[in-house]
Order: structure tokens, then sequence, then C-alpha cells
């Protein structure tokens, strides 16, 4: 019963942005008081709350991330959705997007909305612009779900190569536009073990030290040759750290060589929130300051 009102409540949220008059709010307190014990009442609405009851906020978000993921996992590419943005297929893509982001934050309801009203279209730009939109949103809630379960970073334990490597591909696969690798030791055995996992359509850019060159590019130009794919490769000097960017919209920190991640020693990978911005604008900076390599 109480589920059943809080979706007519939602539902007036939705409608009318908030429930304004108290007829909108009336309905509630009126139904669950007919012969009820004012304190009970309120203690099942409070336990019935998302908003009220950490533990079953939790346990939302605990079914909405994996949901949210897959819907990232399987997004459409931009020349996918702009060639036919109304087949069947994008379009219950698009079904599950904008739920997924609303039940995430109702805030976010009107710039869904706005995005939802540009397709399906002809138009490219109007595609893009909703494609993008769509796949920021669904980023931020990945991520601000990702935080909420305390999963913003993940420990993995000196030896667990493997439990690394598994933790790494599964960002690789959320990428639908492009993934761009920072790590002054990108070698030969980095191609092989990372850029199978990256889907066909998206792009590939690496940045690496000098040091290991020599056996990158080999390594890249095999890759290529046998995948029929593009990867752009440049070299820069003074490199430390190792950062994964996906789409251009998400930043993860590796604490060790994404190459040799738990071999020796325990490590961190992090994703970058806060942060992300201006980690974006210092490698894109770089990438663009150095433009040797392929």
């Amino acid at each position: 019963m109480l589920q059943q009102l809080f979706e007519r409540e939602r539902t007036c949220v939705r409608e009318f942005g908030c429930c304004q008059r108290a007829s909108e709010r009336s309905f509630l307190t009126e139904e669950l008081m007919v012969d009820r014990e004012p304190r009970k009442v309120i203690q099942e609405l409070v336990d019935a709350n998302p908003r009220l009851n950490p533990r079953l906020a939790r346990a939302q978000a605990e079914r909405l991330l994996p949901e949210v993921e897959d819907i990232i996992r399987v997004a459409p590419t931009t020349d996918e959705f702009a060639s036919d943005s109304g087949s069947d297929e994008h379009l219950a893509w698009l079904g599950r997007a904008a739920a997924a982001i609303e039940r995430w934050n109702i805030a976010y309801t009107a710039r869904v909305t706005v995005a939802m009203m540009k397709v399906p279209s002809e138009n490219r730009i109007r595609c893009e612009d909703a494609l993008a939109t769509l796949k920021i949103l669904l980023q931020q809630a990945k991520s601000d779900l990702r935080q909420e379960l305390g999963r913003g970073s993940v420990v993995v334990a000196e030896g667990h190569v493997f439990e690394y490597f598994d933790e790494l591909r599964k960002v690789i696969e959320t990428a639908n536009t492009e993934v761009f690798f920072v790590d002054p030791y990108l070698d030969a055995d980095f191609v092989s073990r990372y850029l199978p996992y990256v889907a066909e359509g998206v792009s590939i850019r690496l940045l690496g030290g000098p040091k290991k060159r020599a056996t990158l590019l080999p390594a890249v130009d095999s890759f290529a040759q046998q995948y029929q794919r593009r990867v752009t490769v440049r070299v820069s000097d003074g490199l430390h750290d190792r950062y994964l960017f996906i789409d251009k919209a998400a930043c993860y920190l590796s604490g060790a060589s994404f190459k040799d991640g738990a071999k020796n020693a325990p490590v961190v990978l992090t994703q970058i929130t806060d942060a992300f911005d201006a980690m974006w604008d210092t490698y894109q900076r770089r990438w663009n300051e150095y433009a040797i390599g392929k």
C-alpha cells in the first residue's frame, strides 16, 4: 500500500514539479491516517521513503547501478544512432536511459525531456546533441551511485592480477566513443591485454613514454592491421601517473602501470570526479603539445 501511495506521490512530482496544492499532498495522509495510530503511520512513511531511510536508499542504488552500467555498455555509437535514431532498438535504449536517469535523480527530468524531444530525427546534429546529453547524465548517475555505495575506488591485493585486469576491462567496455590511456609504460603487453576489449567504432588514443616506444609502436601496428582499427599514439616526456579517460566524461587513476597492476604490490583503481575537468584539460593539453608517434 505504501509503495503504491509513494508512486502516486512521485507521479504528482513529475507532473507538477512539486506537490504545490494541499489537495496534491493530502491524499497521502488522508488514506494512511484513517483508523491508524499517527506515530506508527509516521514511522511507516519514513521507512518506505528512500529520502528518509538510508537503508532503503542504498537498496535502490544497489539495484539501479547495474542497470545504469548496462545501459552505458550497450549505448549506440554516434554514427549508429544518427543513421537510424528511430529504430526499435534505439527507441528501446532511449526509454531505458530516460527511465534510469529519472529514477536516479528526478531533478534531471527537464534535461531528459529536452533531449528526447530532439529524436527520432534525420538531423545528425539533433541526434548527436540528444545522445551526448543522455550519455553524460548516465555517466553522472554511474559516478554518483558508485560514490553512494562506496565504489569510487577499487583496492586490489598484491598478486591478484586477474582481478585488476577484470576491473579495468569492465571500465574499458563502457566506452562508446573514445578511450584515452595515459601511462609512461605502455608497451606491447598492454596492447594485447587491453585493446581487444575496446568496442568496435570506439576511437583509441595512447599517450605513452619514450622508454617503451620501441615495443609499443610495432604492437599497435599489428593490432590495427589485424582488427582494422585506428589507434593514435603520441609520446610525452615527464609522464608519471596512469589515467584512463572514457568518452571524455569519466576518468580513472591507476596506482600502478596498466600492464603491471597488482603484480608486485597492492593497487588502487580510483574514479576521479571532482577534479575531472582539471585532469582532462591537463592531459588533453599534453596530447596536443606532443605529436610524436602515429
